[in-house]
């Protein structure tokens, strides 16, 4: 694992936790946010693979939207064979490429409403 210059002490790894699933909790139906994006607004842009560990590993997951996270292309998560059906269910627009069409679904929010 990369060992970055700004590693977590676990008071603030609960605190990135809690804040990662604050995020996701706000995704609108039909948008999507990226692992990165989401790492930013949390205070930890260089975090986005601990983004998709959160998600992937924290209980309190299960009842977010994390179908509605993408890396910044716009791919899903591989092995998820859900994810892509089910933003099609909300109206996520895709691309040829299988990608969501960032352009028309990503999400920026505003900030101080976070």
């Amino acid at each position: 694992m990369k060992d970055f210059p700004d590693k977590m002490s676990p008071e603030q790894a609960k605190t990135f936790c809690n804040d990662v699933l604050n995020i996701v909790s706000q995704i609108p139906r039909g948008q999507v946010m990226t692992y990165g994006d989401i790492a930013a607004l949390a205070g930890w842009p260089s975090h986005s693979q601990m983004v998709g560990r959160t998600l992937r590993y924290s209980p309190d997951a299960l009842q977010l939207p994390c179908h509605r996270v993408v890396n910044k292309a716009g791919r899903t998560a591989p092995g998820w064979s859900r994810q892509r059906p089910l933003l099609e269910e909300e109206g996520v627009i895709f691309k040829a490429n299988g990608h969501v069409d960032m352009k028309r679904c990503l999400w920026t929010p505003i900030t101080d409403l976070l």
